[in-house]
């Protein structure tokens, strides 16, 4: 079947100094024949000038060929590097309009044709998306091993060996009115197996933190109205994200804000003062200012100085660490000095800086140690994770398969070798293809 043509521009949005349009399939010559009058020598830049069907000059630009299969769609790739004005590319892309068999591309079409024609599997396209939307140096390096195969050439080798364990138990089904050619075949199968599911479970360990790396750790700003929980996280985000008024109630929905935190992406949530109250509204906005606590990563548990107790009551919940913060030290006295409790404690005051200093600090030494584990991680996503728990799952299974079952146990490792079949794309995907491709920007 003979594919479309796709195009679209590659690079930042216009204005540009200089833009990158890039098309892919079997009309690539023919595009660059009709607006470069020739088709550059392969992977050689070239300088031409491009026109219109009429003769009138578009631009100078820079022509490269890449024909297939070495190009990174697996398709002939051209690409023109082109002065990056709004005019310049409207009247590019209305010349290849114009060119038969030649189309807009969709989000994710270049990788997606790509992983179609080999030149990646499932896995490294999941880690070029997330190096797309890399915002932190830490996502940057966790998506760029993901990119470069890191989880990927370890699910290809698992499944290898699963393939070949289940080569040996068919083998002992064929051979099973010989003696003991069943056991000597199936016994190294078993062996097999079970130092699979160790290797699968190690790398699912820190799956939970490599996710996380991706999305963000979670800080919640929680405690009662009036606490300064608004001013904390304005002064964190360096711009006014939530409103600061002295009336209680003033914050009645979650606000979220996306911090780079040495290297380390972090969520921070200012929730609703905890309080008792008879607003339905405020009641909802308490309501999910304790959900959110309680699964956040981290709480910030603040307090006004003068308040009759310092300590979260426990419907904060704690699903992670609670950090006791006294406000409005300047008031109150303290100095921002670290004090001595059950998790942390610090006094700061947004008003004059006192601790603010030694309390960002503790944040990303918390945020470095929590990724820790997750730096060199495997699994990055709920996916690879679900696929890989059914891999192990189906394994474990098959090693409690007794004697006499080998077609079970055969079964089981098919099963086995489908999920890290899915795992990389090779198998049974549609469904999931057009979910993982678009979110990828057009043109990539």
């Amino acid at each position: 079947m003979v594919r479309d043509t796709i195009f679209a521009l590659s690079s930042g949005r216009p204005p540009v100094a200089i833009a990158v349009v890039r098309i892919s399939g079997p009309v690539a010559t023919t595009a660059l024949q009709k607006l470069a009058g020739r088709v550059p020598a392969p992977r050689v830049a070239t300088l031409v000038a491009l026109k219109r069907a009429s003769g009138v000059v578009i631009d100078d630009a820079v022509a490269l060929f890449f024909p297939a299969p070495h190009s990174a769609t697996g398709e002939d790739i051209a690409e023109l590097q082109v002065h990056g004005s709004r005019a310049v590319l409207a009247a590019i892309f209305e010349e290849l309009g114009t060119i038969s068999g030649l189309r807009a591309a969709e989000a994710g079409e270049f990788t997606r044709r790509a992983f179609e024609n080999g030149k990646l599997d499932l896995t490294e396209a999941e880690g070029l998306d997330d190096l797309i939307h890399a915002d932190t140096e830490a996502q940057r390096r966790q998506a760029l091993r993901q990119f470069k195969g890191l989880l990927g050439e370890r699910a290809q080798h698992w499944r290898q060996r699963i393939i070949e364990a289940s080569a040996l138990v068919e083998a002992g089904i064929d051979f099973s009115d010989e003696g003991d050619v069943p056991g000597e075949l199936i016994a190294p199968a078993r062996a097999v197996i079970e130092t699979l599911c160790v290797e699968i479970e190690q790398a699912l360990t820190s799956a939970a933190r490599s996710e996380r790396l991706r999305e963000g750790l979670v800080v919640a700003i929680a405690g009662p109205p009036n606490a300064g929980k608004s001013t904390l996280l304005n002064h964190l985000a360096r711009r006014e994200a939530a409103i600061v008024s002295p009336h209680a109630g003033t914050t009645r929905d979650v606000i979220e804000v996306h911090l780079d935190l040495d290297g380390f992406p972090v969520v921070l949530l200012d929730t609703a003062g905890i309080r008792d109250t008879t607003d339905p509204v405020e009641q909802e906005g308490v309501r999910r200012a304790r959900g959110r606590a309680a699964e956040a990563d981290l709480v910030l548990w603040l307090t006004d100085p003068m308040a009759d107790s310092a300590v979260p009551p426990s419907e904060s919940g704690r699903g992670g660490p609670v950090w006791l913060v006294e406000t409005k030290s300047d008031l109150g006295g303290g100095g921002g000095r670290a004090l001595a409790s059950a998790d942390a404690r610090y006094r700061i005051s947004v008003a004059d800086g006192q601790g603010l200093a030694e309390l960002t600090a503790a944040l990303g030494q918390f945020a470095a140690a929590y990724f820790t584990f997750g730096e060199s991680a495997l699994v990055t996503r709920a996916r690879q994770k679900a696929l890989l728990e059914t891999a192990v799952a189906t394994l474990r299974r098959a090693g409690q398969v007794g004697e006499g079952a080998e077609e079970i146990l055969a079964e089981e490792l098919r099963l086995a070798a489908h999920a890290l079949g899915r795992l990389l794309g090779k198998v049974d995907v549609e469904d999931i293809l057009d979910k993982i491709f678009k979110d990828f920007c057009i043109g990539k």
